[in-house]
């Protein structure tokens, strides 16, 4: 399982503000272009974003699913894209201090990419939560904080 954490300075509340909002999804996640929410009560449990993949000339469209909530410090997620599959998705925020540390555990549950799940794949993977939890933390600390308290 690729899993990897993140010190995010803000409090917890500042990073699941950002995570139950639908519209700063494509701001943090690493892979999509575009996200609309199907369902007015996300991060409910399975409410559902559904938002588009491009890669150079090939695209996709994925949904994801909240499959599990505890509010202001987990959130869990499958992600489906039709041709490869569905992957678990399991953020987790916990107080440090005045600040958030963000553990992320990713990993393939369906389809083809569970079937060839191998080192290179939990390669790839840490490499996106890379990019995925410091683009987090940028949108995080850049919204202002009246924002994120409301």
């Amino acid at each position: 399982m690729a899993v990897r954490h993140q010190l995010i300075r803000r409090a917890p509340r500042s990073v699941w503000a950002v995570l139950a909002d639908p519209t700063l999804y494509g701001e943090w996640v690493v892979g999509p272009t575009e996200s609309t929410p199907l369902d007015q009560l996300w991060p409910e449990v399975g409410s559902r974003l559904r938002y588009a993949v491009r890669v150079g000339p090939w695209s996709t469209e994925g949904v994801t699913t909240v499959r599990h909530r505890e509010l202001g410090k987990e959130l869990e997620l499958e992600a489906s894209f039709k041709a490869l599959g569905t992957a678990r998705i399991f953020l987790q925020l916990r107080p440090w201090g005045e600040e958030t540390v963000v553990i992320c555990d990713e990993h393939p549950l369906r389809g083809l990419g569970g079937s060839l799940h191998n080192s290179v794949i939990e390669t790839a993977l840490q490499f996106r939560h890379r990019g995925m939890l410091a683009r987090l933390a940028r949108v995080v600390e850049q919204q202002p904080d009246e924002v994120l308290r409301a």
